[in-house]
């Protein structure tokens, strides 16, 4: 492509056309690369997209301004005004137009002078309006009517006497802006062109262009400025848009409400402008730039007729660049793990957790909910929890836990009401030893049990360095032994207590060269100087029960409660949940998991930690109680509501509060509760009488205040009877018992029919209207939940 072509400009009702033009006038068609044939001349214009020369017409090398018919799907016809004023139809090859006469038809004006722009109108009336310069006694803006059948001798209409046109622009059907004089937009209607019908003082007078879709707004430039015009009020523009550079073309995008495209002069970079006017005049502008893959500079582009945010660009070396502009995107992240965005202005996309890229987004809620299917939280055992997660940390501290328990169980370790688990902080050595698992440290049996699980666990390494701080050298060397580290193994076998010996200096040097954070501690221990075991305390990749094990037995009392408080406070900080091991279940506990829950976005096992292992006053706190209303709210938007009630139930189980009755079953006479434990709470023996006999003990027929009788189920037709929870055995001490749910009052919210849940479950698995004759509810199509899909279903 040689540079001469400088403009472009897609086909109005071709989607896959376009033409190019500068000193000549290119008509190309673009495919998908995909679709080309083998032997045929293309041209790249994206990744995806070719373009092919279809034709060209080098006859009008003065051409000013092109404009093709918007209104022909087939066939390409142009309007070309010229330097000298004349505009020519133009097309590419045999057409039907030349059968109409139109190819290479000519309007002159009565006197030569520059064609600034022409416009064919979008109606089917095939108008086409030319503006040009200014000549004494004649009109700038001459309006033809390309689709009469009569000859064409002079225009339908006349415009702007004595005045030049500096661009046009049509609004709606029969209706012109023209920006004149430099100094002036006016607008005409061409049922009445003898004058203009607004007008407005402005030097925004060049580039006038309205939007494709109905509006009242259009556009213009002038230099560093753009201005946006409202038809009903031409006084001023409704907003001014200044521009670091002088503009050169603005155009409305077709595809999208009131987004206007504009280049600036000299630039390798499109600019958008997103308007959203608003009716109290808080008007919202979006701008932003689009770099395209053009390495010179833009002079011309060109948004698609019908393809959402899709432009074509040239550069000033003829270069083309087929572009789609990236959309702003409203993007909304369900509890029920789906993405859901939109994508152009009639889609939305979305994936969710079945789609494979959903893995990439590290979605916590994702596998909290799988997790809650599983009822994490809610094992009876606390060790059965950890089961349930992947994390290791997370498992750690289920297992902590259920330890914990264990130990202050059988008296080894002392809780107390505000603090269920004891951590290390407050607990003497040889106890805390036992929270850190390393009660084998005196112990020769327990700690060949304990190398012999690790060895099968496959932690040789872990169980060597344990031997080491045990003081149990042989044991490590034959553990060692066994695995690719035999070579360490000879060197342990060569220790000595010398602290100038070569073995400790070669020792020291080789150590930072391994890869195994316990190895490295092992010829730390060794090799270490006065009793100085800070290499092997903040070895940072050991475990932090390890850690904290050695320093129980090797440090003095002062290094040890520096050193605990030290580590406390970095692993709260951290968020890192190996802190619970020091802190207990206590107060300072809830800083820790605040911080784990911003890392990581685990409500889940934050809620069900405080809920299985705080005390009463602590799951009080109001962070706390924040953590489990906010998992609660998640349940419940998960539709688990089975969870939902055991975790209710587990709280419920370890709060100080209990939850006051929410649900009340009242009598339609009297009014007053039904409930047959607040009857036997309030009465004294002698009001039993009024239950029915022994042989229906546990139902009552008749309201307990009134006598009156309980409704009838819709379809067994018996009195219903409350859920009871009196037995008369012992009088005093009445025992709760409850009646299956079977037996429990239902009914419509709407028509207020119902009877026992089993009978009313079974009606609706065969009808949707209610029992009860002559009534016509719908009582089953009313009913939400029933039309949702459980949760198992969704995915």
């Amino acid at each position: 492509m040689n540079s001469g072509r400088l403009e472009v400009q897609w086909s109005p009702c071709n989607p896959d056309k376009f033409i190019t033009w500068g000193s000549d006038i290119y008509l190309y068609e673009t495919l998908p690369k995909q679709d080309i044939k083998e032997g045929t001349q293309y041209v790249d214009i994206s990744d995806t997209t070719v373009a092919y020369l279809l034709a060209s017409n080098s006859g009008y090398h003065y051409a000013k301004c092109v404009d093709i018919y918007p209104n022909d799907e087939m066939d390409t016809l142009l309007a070309v005004g010229q330097a000298n004023g004349k505009v020519t139809l133009v097309t590419f090859g045999p057409t039907k137009y030349d059968s109409l006469g139109l190819t290479g038809l000519e309007f002159n004006p009565k006197h030569a002078r520059p064609c600034n722009a022409v416009a064919w109108s979008p109606s089917p009336e095939q108008l086409l309006a030319c503006g040009l310069d200014r000549y004494r006694n004649d009109h700038c803006v001459h309006v033809w009517d390309v689709g009469s059948r009569q000859p064409i001798a002079s225009p339908v209409a006349e415009l702007g006497l004595s005045d030049t046109a500096n661009s046009i622009c049509w609004l709606h059907n029969r209706c012109l802006v023209v920006g004149v004089n430099s100094k002036q937009l006016k607008m005409y209607d061409l049922r009445d062109p003898t004058r203009a019908i607004n007008s407005s003082q402005t030097k925004a007078v060049f580039g006038v262009t309205g939007p494709p879709r109905s509006s009242y707004l259009f556009a213009s430039y002038v230099e560093n400025q753009i201005a946006i015009w409202d038809i009903r009020s031409l006084d001023k523009p409704v907003l001014t848009l200044p521009q670091a550079k002088p503009v050169i073309k603005i155009s409305w995008c077709p595809t999208r409400k009131n987004l206007l495209g504009s280049l600036h002069k000299d630039s390798r970079s499109l600019h958008l402008h997103d308007i959203q006017l608003m009716d109290d005049m808080d008007h919202s502008i979006l701008e932003r730039s689009v770099k395209t893959t053009l390495s010179n500079q833009i002079t011309s582009f060109s948004w698609h007729p019908k393809r959402e945010s899709r432009l074509l660009a040239i550069s000033l070396a003829g270069v083309l660049c087929d572009y789609y502009v990236c959309e702003r995107m409203t993007l909304n992240w369900s509890q029920t793990c789906e993405v859901v965005w939109t994508y152009g202005q009639r889609d939305l996309k979305i994936i969710n957790e079945s789609n494979p890229i959903y893995e990439e987004l590290g979605d916590i809620s994702r596998i909290m909910r799988r997790r809650a299917l599983q009822g994490y939280g809610l094992k009876t055992e606390l060790k059965d929890n950890a089961v349930l997660v992947d994390d290791e940390d997370l498992k750690d501290i289920w297992y902590w836990l259920d330890q914990s328990k264990d130990l202050v169980n059988d008296g080894t370790l002392t809780s107390s009401p505000n603090k269920l688990h004891p951590g290390i902080k407050s607990e003497v050595r040889d106890k805390a030893l036992y929270l850190c698992n390393w009660k084998f440290v005196h112990d020769p049996i327990t700690l060949q049990l304990t190398m012999e699980q690790l060895e099968s666990q496959g932690f040789t390494t872990k169980a060597a360095a344990l031997a080491v701080f045990s003081l149990q050298l042989k044991l490590a060397i034959k553990l060692l032994a066994k695995t690719e580290y035999n070579t360490l193994a000879m060197a342990l076998s060569g220790f000595n207590d010398d602290k100038n010996s070569i073995w400790r200096e070669s020792c020291m040097v080789s150590r930072m060269k391994l890869t195994d954070p316990y190895l490295r501690a092992v010829f730390a221990f060794l090799t270490s100087d006065s009793e100085n075991y800070d290499l092997v305390v903040h070895e940072q990749e050991m475990a932090v029960a390890d850690r904290v094990g050695f320093a129980l037995t090797y440090l003095s009392d002062t290094k040890l409660a520096e050193f605990i408080t030290q580590l406390t406070d970095s692993l709260v900080q951290e968020g890192n949940l190996s802190a619970v091991l020091l802190t207990g279940m206590s107060t300072q506990t809830i800083s820790l998991l605040q911080h784990y829950l911003d890392n990581t976005g685990d409500v889940q096992s934050v809620s069900a930690l405080a809920m299985r292992g705080f005390s009463p006053t602590l799951l009080e706190h109001d962070r706390t109680q924040y953590w489990i209303n906010s998992y609660r709210e998640l349940l419940d938007i998960w539709r688990m509501w089975s969870q939902r009630s055991q975790f209710d139930i587990w709280y419920n189980s370890r709060s100080s509060t209990k939850p006051e009755q929410q649900v009340y079953v009242n009598c339609n006479f009297c009014g007053k509760s039904t409930s047959a434990h607040s009857q036997i709470m309030s009465r004294t023996k002698a009001s039993y009488p009024r239950f029915t006999g022994s042989s229906n003990q546990n139902k009552m027929s008749c309201c307990p205040n009134c006598r009156k009788p309980q409704p009838r189920c819709a379809i067994c037709l018996i009195h219903m009877g409350t859920a009871s929870c009196y037995q008369p055995e012992n009088v005093n001490q009445p025992t709760v018992r409850i009646n299956p749910f079977d037996l429990w009052y239902t009914w419509c919210q709407t028509c207020r029919h119902g009877g026992h849940a089993m009978h009313i479950t079974q009606w609706f698995k065969e009808h949707q209207e209610c029992p009860v004759t002559a009534c016509t509810c719908k009582c089953f199509s009313l009913d939400a939940p029933s039309n949702i899909p459980s949760v198992s279903s969704v995915t």
